[in-house]
């Protein structure tokens, strides 16, 4: 059960069930954020790591429970509304790659600007604030499609931070990225979430990483879903049933797996 006062939090979901029209993918999910937090969801593949992301993005209906933002529930909120509270990075491939990066980053100011979408000097600081920060400056000319993944992807997230909400929720932000790179970007996020106090949510298979970095962490098993700070989880026993343990043991002392040879 969640146990921060929903009067504070940004994010609050509780008893949720999320699937496909009356397919349920997991059910009995209940956590609180506050600002300025990073947190993680985890699990195996198939459990409804994407799924309960794309529910609380909006982009698609919930089957049970409640999503608070700010108190308020997700279905109270218009469009226009929703799209200044929350950014969302997905794994689905960029509508048009022949987009600019600049061209890509400014989007992301669209639920501010006028109907003639028109950048003030606010808008141009908030994109070059970002683009600083990701070191986007050498790709700006570039067009999406000649960025590598990686590159890509902290295209991605800067345009995410350029939207202003104060909560970002990602798709897998480490795929495609080299170990260094994976490191990078999380610690990034981190320092993120800790100095501009959003909430930042992602999936991740990195556990290992998530464990080092993150404030919180979701853990889909479809029984508990235990969620907590890392080091609690690890107290509670949450990683040690997360794989067959004829195959993958969770070592406590290290916060890392150890494969059954």
């Amino acid at each position: 059960m969640i146990t921060t006062s929903t009067k504070h939090s940004t994010l609050s979901i509780n008893q949720l069930t999320v699937g496909y029209d009356d397919k349920v993918i997991v059910s009995n999910i209940s956590f609180e954020l506050i600002k300025g937090e990073l947190a993680a969801i985890v699990g195996i593949n198939g459990i409804g790591k994407s799924t309960l992301l794309r529910t609380l993005g909006n982009f698609q209906p919930k089957i049970s429970g409640s999503i608070l933002i700010e108190g308020k529930d997700l279905s109270t909120y218009n469009e226009i509304q929703l799209a200044s509270k929350i950014s969302v990075v997905l794994t689905e491939s960029i509508a048009s790659k022949n987009l600019s990066i600049y061209e890509l980053l400014a989007l992301g100011r669209q639920p501010y600007t006028n109907w003639l979408g028109k950048l003030t000097d606010d808008d141009i600081s908030i994109i070059n604030n970002s683009i600083d920060l990701l070191e986007l400056e050498p790709f700006l000319d570039k067009k999406c499609f000649q960025l590598s993944d990686g590159q890509l992807q902290r295209v991605l997230i800067a345009r995410a931070l350029i939207q202003n909400t104060d909560i970002i929720l990602l798709d897998e932000p480490t795929t495609h990225l080299d170990l260094y790179h994976k490191v990078q970007i999380l610690k990034l996020l981190k320092t993120i979430a800790h100095k501009t106090n959003k909430v930042i949510l992602f999936t991740s298979h990195e556990i290992e990483l998530a464990i080092q970095l993150c404030d919180k962490m979701l853990i889909l098993d479809g029984r508990e879903n235990a969620f907590d700070e890392p080091c609690k989880l690890i107290e509670n026993k949450n990683f040690d049933t997360l794989f067959p343990k004829d195959t993958i043991s969770f070592d406590a002392n290290t916060g890392s797996f150890r494969i059954k040879k």
